[in-house]
């Protein structure tokens, strides 16, 4: 028998989270960001369940190409755009669409002839000061790749650094609008977060461009951009797409004074019911979830107590009687979201869904 450990995938999940994004965002071109194996999720999966998206956004073309040999025939946007010359002839071989970042980028496509146009994402560093040439440049770079006979559709796009917070994403709309006015392309610039702000940002976004794009990530999976304590998941109609679920495999009776696991960093308060459970850090659980972490076994919550370990966790159930080797505990999903786990543990719901490790049984329903 396999360890009891399984993440099931939620299709009509990431379904429904791709429609709530398209009923925010009134209809912009919905870019479905899948990259990271769709943030763990598989991206055999999201294809099918974003069927509905209008393209699909990654970062490794390897996935970009097996999306193609498996039947995707809608747009795909390589998000960090291509890393050598050869990466442009299979952009347009597979009909990709490409953002460029940099001068050498930039300078690498103008001198790779290519059999097919490609269209382009030019990026712009608005303040995230990650990838993207300086705003000022937005209309001599425009127009250098407008006289480029390889470029095909053009359109402008920043990403932001503070969209999670209130009016965070001002600064650099402002800055991005400013230096884009008059300029005839479609833009980009809605990530998750503002997505639920689009009222805001896409009427700003769209004074001086109507044909916007966003690109939605985390709350397709069902978690939220935001602080789980402001904005959680629920509260913004999200459903989760992935449950990590396992069993108890062993029970042990504590007495008072007694220690749990590695470094013996909890002890027993009194005699007390600690179950062991089949997963740990080499399946994607963070390290960092220390004691109180919360966790449900049969249906209960509880906490983890001690350090977690390479494949096993240690529960208190000493309140729990239906407790037993076979129970089953859920370490997040439909009734513990992920989010509150990862703050529990120092980190943010991205990272779980992401870490989770190929050992790991998947199970798609």
């Amino acid at each position: 028998m396999p360890r009891p450990l399984v993440a099931t995938i939620d299709r009509a999940a990431l379904t429904h989270n791709l429609a709530l994004v398209q009923q925010l965002t009134h209809g912009a071109r919905t870019w479905a960001v899948i990259k990271a194996d769709a943030y763990g999720h598989g991206i055999a999966t999201a294809m099918q369940a974003f069927a509905a998206a209008d393209g699909l956004a990654l970062i490794e073309i390897e996935n970009a190409i097996r999306l193609r040999e498996t039947g995707w025939k809608k747009p795909i946007l390589l998000l960090e755009g291509c890393y050598a010359a050869l990466d442009w002839h299979a952009a347009a071989e597979h009909r990709l669409t490409c953002v460029i970042h940099s001068d050498e980028q930039l300078s690498e496509f103008e001198a790779t002839p290519l059999a097919r146009k490609l269209d382009i994402y030019l990026k712009f560093n608005t303040g995230m000061n990650r990838l993207g040439f300086r705003i000022e440049r937005a209309r001599d770079l425009a127009t250098r790749l407008v006289l480029n006979s390889g470029v095909g559709d053009i359109t402008l796009m920043t990403h932001f650094a503070c969209a999670d917070e209130r009016d965070g994403h001002l600064e650099q709309l402002r800055a991005f609008v400013d230096a884009t006015v008059g300029l005839p392309f479609a833009r980009s610039v809605a990530n998750s977060a503002a997505c639920f702000d689009f009222d805001r940002v896409g009427s700003n976004e769209s004074a001086s461009a109507g044909n916007d794009s966003v690109r939605p990530g985390i709350m397709l999976y069902g978690a939220t951009p935001f602080s789980h304590a402001t904005r959680s998941a629920a509260s913004l109609k999200l459903k989760p797409a992935m449950s990590l679920t396992t069993e108890i495999i062993g029970v042990q009776l504590l007495k008072a004074g007694e220690k749990v696991g590695y470094g013996a960093t909890y002890t027993a308060s009194k005699n007390e019911r600690i179950a062991v459970i089949a997963c740990g850090y080499a399946d994607g659980y963070p390290r960092a979830a220390g004691t109180g972490t919360p966790i449900l076994v049969a249906g209960q919550r509880t906490r983890v107590v001690g350090r977690v370990s390479m494949d096993k966790i240690t529960v208190d159930v000493t309140d729990i009687e239906l407790a037993r080797v076979g129970t089953p505990v859920e370490l997040w999903g439909m009734q513990l979201p992920v989010d509150e786990v990862a703050a529990a543990a120092g980190t943010i719901g991205y990272e779980l869904l992401t870490a989770v490790a190929p050992r790991v049984s998947r199970h798609v329903i």
